[in-house]
């Protein structure tokens, strides 16, 4: 099973989140009632939604992460799996989000996700453990 399927697999458990297809057209996602919260595009490549609010608090948690991409000026952050801790991030980031969107103003138009925005090289040692 691939990192990232063990992910979903997880996350599709959550009474709050329900699974999809990607409104990018590519890949699952799973979603609150009001938004898309994950698109799993890949075995290794997922973006999640945050809100500006919520990147701009974790700016320099998330920038610090070799598993984080950020791009400027979007509202999704594009995690990379290469390892257990990984997923256990990924994890408590959708979490994050699940509480930053049931604050965030209804008016905000929907965002794009990061899907062909990042490129995401492996890290080097990196590997599932």
């Amino acid at each position: 099973m691939t990192l990232a399927q063990r992910a979903l697999d997880r996350l599709q458990a959550w009474p709050d989140l329900t699974p999809g297809p990607a409104s990018c057209g590519t890949g699952r996602a799973l979603r609150s009632v009001r938004d898309e919260i994950v698109h799993f595009h890949s075995d290794r490549d997922v973006d999640l939604h945050l809100t500006h609010r919520a990147i701009q608090r974790f700016q320099y948690d998330l920038g610090g992460s070799s598993a984080i991409r950020l791009v400027p000026g979007s509202r999704w952050v594009t995690v990379h799996l290469d390892c257990d801790t990984d997923v256990d991030l990924l994890l408590s980031l959708v979490s994050i989000a699940l509480k930053a969107h049931q604050a965030r103003p209804a008016t905000d138009p929907p965002s794009p996700c990061n899907f062909h925005r990042v490129t995401v090289l492996p890290r080097a040692g990196g590997g599932e453990v």
